[in-house]
């Protein structure tokens, strides 16, 4: 192969890769939808649970998707965790609801209230979730939400109506 040759396919090859790194997608925005009980899906000491989210993609291009991964932290501790292998599409500038089973411990959950229980008064308790549409090697779709539930709203008396 010649020198020209060799700094042609170079080049190429450096033109190539630049138009694959400058993927301007922006990530999925996800929102839990709803939380059922998956009531006789437990095992002795665990609890399961059918976490529903709401997944928005904000480009174009649709989103596909071969497997669910879930991580649910409160209070910088992990909670639930859970994967599925539903598959689908998430259409461009669209959004679907994907429900993904998930396990929460027995002891997990006994430590997190007895960690709300310390005798310090308790107005918020924060959470954060993360993880992944897997749709190959290549277009792996990472997501994260963080976030707080007021109790001090939850736990307030409707509005009076007069």
């Amino acid at each position: 192969m010649t020198t020209r040759r060799v700094l042609m396919l170079f080049a190429a090859l450096l033109a190539l890769s630049g138009c694959a790194s400058m993927s301007h997608d922006d990530p999925p925005q996800v929102t839990v939808a709803g939380i059922e009980g998956l009531p006789g899906e437990g095992e002795g000491m665990e609890v399961r649970m059918l976490v529903k989210l709401r997944v928005q993609n904000p480009n174009d291009a649709p989103i596909q998707y071969d497997g669910v991964y879930l991580k649910l932290d409160v209070l910088d501790k992990t909670f639930a965790s859970g994967v599925s292998s539903e598959g689908g599409v998430v259409p461009g500038f669209g959004e679907t609801v994907i429900g993904v089973p998930v396990t929460v411990s027995v002891l997990r959950m006994v430590r997190q209230v007895a960690g709300l229980l310390d005798g310090q008064p308790v107005d918020k308790v924060t959470y954060e979730m993360s993880g992944k549409l897997d749709g190959g090697a290549f277009s792996t779709r990472r997501f994260s939400a963080r976030g707080e539930f007021d109790l001090a709203e939850l736990g307030s008396p409707a509005p009076d109506a007069t």
